[in-house]
């Protein structure tokens, strides 16, 4: 299956938009009003200098407009100056009308006088006629390489109106900005927070965006409890938006020094940029370029902590962290990133519809549980180096792939059981966990057709669960599996409420038990169905891993690695570690490089296992002879990785076989 790895271009050639949120030290969101030409070149200079190719800049709009129908004349030419000051280093921005929302407060223009920002047809109409008249002056400046609406639009705006308002607004004030000649790359800025990624409906549906769109903008800050999902919840929400086949750019990311040390900081910014660099994202602007020294400013007296986010101190000394913006620079030029896509995969991740599709008198919370489930199968799947393709059921789930997973299930669309049946039998491996739900609301799960489908007859009774009584669930393999031999033990601990902490009695009827828990009772099951094969797990096991504090790596992924193994899945890179994570960017020339992550908190020696390029195609070539390190030539057959490091090598390929 092929990923997604469309790019944003610029006359023609991709983008190179590897850069920051800008707000000059010298005042924040009120840097306009004490612009400081000299400050502001010294700031972008350290920018150029750590291979940095761009910002994102910010109309703060009750100074750019004052008046209902006045432009501030004056601001405009500081902005013009910053856009000069860009191309003398070499730099682009890509300026944001409705500003609005930033760093924990809402500015309004004093004329708004609370009027609705979507269904008020005259404030509509105010908010096109700034967006048409900041691009009429500015749209020929070299140094513009896109446009945004807003800053996190659902903050400022809220999340009360339709979707259709929603998306009439953004299209009215797309439609000023093509008339007023902004030719440039254009988004809406709001995040890509919607239900489609996180679950929770904020009325900005990416279904919509991506029609209006040329590219989709993640902003990122999560806050959990297991080290490795944090560092995978960037790249799940690019995955996520990327199932819309629109550019993904991982807009806003970023860590205040309040809330972590440099060091961490620095180990989150590298596992940040190259998984999403794998997960389909094609430019990065980090939140932000510099430290405040402003703490009597608003939003600074209240928002201390916003002070700290930058690339550098408030004295323009570079931090950490954009020690790492600059070596992905190195690493995005040592590839040809350019050129690159992401390798095909032969594995699928199921997104439930239920996560993006509010469907009337289903569970209030179900959103967010599938939510959960999805992002801790991702993040299993990753340690297993099985780089999903994302295929979401409500567009129907789409064919190609050796494995498909669908993990903690508490309830399909009728269609999919045949679908997934489809599947099977022209040759896929199907997993289903089963999962309870964490609520009271239609206890049960909501297969429509699940005995048949996985050959079982479920032993549910009326209005209850079953509940997991132990502390952990052992699943004891009762034949080989997938590379796991007969009596191999993998252990899982429970949590979750007195709902989701639940099983599945079953009794096989045409399905084979491949595993029984610690009570002797059906664990996994396999049901042969034409050339493939359909798989039930009877515990939530992602669900509840999902509720673990730092729970990974788990055994799941020793699961899901006898799954593809089960289903012939061709791993183009492996390392036989679950703190090592590994992918393959490939160029158009046919070269493939090997993106190598360790997530272990000390030194790791590993070896990885290579297919062949012809392998991962099927024709059968022979394997690679082995890594070499960007611009070198020597063969490595084992690699150390510092702690959390992560490296890039090119695979050497067998030419004369």
């Amino acid at each position: 299956m092929r990923r997604n790895t469309s790019r944003v271009t610029a006359g023609g050639e991709p983008a190179k938009w590897l850069g920051a949120n800008f707000w000059s030290r010298t005042g924040g969101p009120l840097m306009w009003r004490s612009y400081d030409p000299a400050v502001v070149g010294t700031e972008l200079a350290v920018l150029e200098r750590h291979g940095l190719t761009m910002t994102r800049s910010f109309f703060y709009w009750p100074d750019f407009m004052p008046g209902p129908y006045e432009i501030d004349e004056t601001m405009t030419g500081r902005f013009a100056d910053f856009l000069d000051q860009h191309t003398e280093h070499g730099l682009s921005t890509i300026p944001t009308f409705i500003v609005g929302h930033m760093s924990g407060e809402n500015w309004d223009p004093a004329w708004r006088n609370d009027r609705d920002l979507y269904n008020d047809v005259w404030m509509v109409g105010r908010q096109a006629w700034f967006a048409a008249e900041m691009v009429r002056r500015f749209h020929a400046h070299p140094a513009v390489a896109g446009w945004l609406v807003s800053n996190e639009m659902p903050i400022y705006g809220g999340a009360g109106t339709g979707h259709e308002i929603v998306a009439t607004w953004a299209r009215i004030i797309r439609d000023a900005v093509r008339a007023a000649g902004g030719r440039q790359p254009f988004s809406l800025g709001d995040g890509a927070w919607g239900i489609e990624v996180t679950g929770d409906d904020n009325g900005f549906r990416l279904t919509d965006v991506a029609e209006i769109a040329d590219f989709l903008g993640p902003h990122v800050y999560p806050v959990g409890d297991d080290p490795v999902r944090q560092r995978y919840a960037a790249a799940i929400a690019c995955e996520l938006a990327g199932t819309f086949g629109k550019p993904v750019i991982m807009e806003e990311f970023g860590v205040s020094s309040d809330f972590a040390s440099a060091e961490n900081a620095a180990t989150y910014y590298r596992h940040l940029l190259h998984s999403t660099l794998l997960a389909g994202a094609t430019g990065w602007i980090a939140w932000n370029n510099t430290d405040f020294t402003l703490p009597a400013q608003d939003p600074y007296r209240h928002h201390a902590f916003e002070q700290n986010f930058g690339l550098t101190d408030a004295k323009g000394s570079p931090k950490a962290t954009l020690a790492e913006m600059r070596d992905f620079a190195g690493t995005l030029s040592g590839i040809d990133f350019g050129r690159c896509e992401r390798a095909d995969t032969d594995t699928a991740l199921i997104v439930s519809g239920y996560l993006d599709t509010k469907y009337p008198f289903t569970p209030p919370d179900c959103h967010t549980a599938a939510a959960r489930a999805l992002h801790q199968a991702y993040t299993s799947a990753r340690l297993a180096d099985l780089p999903p393709r994302l295929t979401r059921e409500s567009d129907g789930i789409e064919p190609g792939a050796r494995l498909y997973l669908a993990p903690s299930v508490k309830q399909l669309l009728a269609p999919t059981a045949a679908d997934l049946a489809a599947l099977a039998a022209d040759g896929a491996t199907v997993y289903v966990s089963y999962f309870a739900g964490d609520s009271s609301w239609q206890r049960g799960p909501s297969y429509g057709a699940m005995n048949e489908l996985f050959g079982v007859r479920h032993q549910l009774d009326v209005g209850l669960v079953d509940l997991i009584t132990d502390d952990f669930a052992e699943l004891t393999l009762t034949r080989d599996f997938g590379g796991l031999s007969r009596g191999t033990t993998l252990t899982f601990p429970v949590a979750g409420n007195e709902h989701a902490r639940a099983y599945l009695p079953v009794i096989p009827t045409t399905a084979e038990v491949i595993a029984t828990d610690a009570h002797g009772r059906p664990a996994l099951l396999r049901r042969q169905a034409g050339r493939g094969s359909l798989i039930l797990c009877t515990y939530p096991l992602e669900y509840m891993a999902a509720a673990v504090p730092r729970v990974n790596p788990d055994a799941t992924v020793a699961l899901y690695g006898a799954l593809a193994a089960h289903a012939g899945v061709r791993r183009p890179v492996a390392v036989d570690d679950p703190d090592v994570a590994c992918d393959v960017l490939v160029h158009q020339d046919g070269t493939r490089f090997a993106v190598i992550a360790s997530h272990a908190d000390e030194e790791l020696t590993v070896k990885p296992a290579l297919n062949g390029a012809g392998e991962a195609e099927g024709f059968g070539q022979a394997p690679p002879r082995g890594l070499t390190r960007l611009g070198e030539t020597e063969i490595v057959d084992r690699i150390t990785l510092p702690p959390f490091g992560i490296q890039v090598f090119k695979i050497a390929e067998n030419r004369g076989y």
